[in-house]
């Protein structure tokens, strides 16, 4: 007659079952890699024996683009200047930052002592 509706299964068995389907999807990537990682080999072979008219067009474009990377520097590159010069000019105007402090300070303190 009628017949109930089966029950849903636990948690657990959820949780098992979705574990189980992702298994199965990343087993299928997996084997998906694999057989692209074997055939590089032969891609690369076939792609290396390409017409000598698309290799000539590639050294083309890589000329111009050279070409171009070049002909926007109209100055010569000036050398960056060494870190240890930067670091010396930085210790010296420290010093004399803190000297300038010492004698705001000294000057401050005879002034308001009178």
């Amino acid at each position: 007659m009628f017949r109930r509706s089966p029950k849903p299964p636990p948690p657990l068995r959820r949780r098992q079952q979705e574990i189980e389907r992702q298994e199965a999807e990343l087993r299928k990537q997996l084997e998906k890699l694999e057989r692209m990682v074997t055939q590089a080999p032969s891609i690369a072979r076939r792609r290396s024996r390409a017409p000598a008219s698309a290799d000539a067009s590639k050294r083309t474009q890589t000329a111009a683009r050279f070409r171009v990377s070049t002909e926007r520097q109209e100055k010569p590159a000036r050398r960056p200047r060494s870190l240890r010069k930067e670091r010396r000019e930085g210790q010296i105007i420290f010093l004399f930052l803190l000297t300038a402090l010492a004698a705001a300070v000294v000057w401050l303190i005879s002034h308001l002592h009178s």
